[in-house]
């Protein structure tokens, strides 16, 4: 149920579906594709995932194909953003992603979480 990850140099992009080690330098940015399902039964797989690529540098979360998501899922995307910043990493996003914004909109957590500015169709 988790996501994949892949290390990415800024400007290049990752091979499809393909994990990778995480990135030798701090000038590299980490890819984390999330899962379609990321309520509360993908927790602690999501949870996982998000330690182990938690270190300073940059991460970006993929959100294309998220489907699913749940506050449990919120409040902790919110506590990885803390996190990796408190430890001198940065958070982006990749991918539009409507279940998102609506979700992190009703609860308050746009701002919080860092999301994007929501692009007009």
């Amino acid at each position: 149920m988790g996501g994949t990850r892949t290390a990415k140099k800024p400007g290049a992009e990752p091979p499809a579906g393909a994990p990778s080690p995480a990135p030798a330098s701090a000038d590299a940015t980490m890819l984390v594709r999330l899962p379609a399902d990321c309520r509360l039964a993908a927790q602690a797989a999501l949870k996982a995932q998000l330690q182990e690529v938690l270190q300073p540098g940059g991460i970006v979360l993929d959100v294309a194909q998220l489907e699913r998501i749940d506050t449990a899922a919120l409040q902790l995307l919110l506590l990885f953003r803390r996190e990796l910043e408190r430890q001198g990493g940065t958070l982006g996003w990749c991918g539009e992603n409507a279940v998102l914004r609506e979700a992190a909109s009703l609860l308050g957590l746009e701002q919080l979480l860092n999301l994007p500015a929501a692009t007009l169709a």
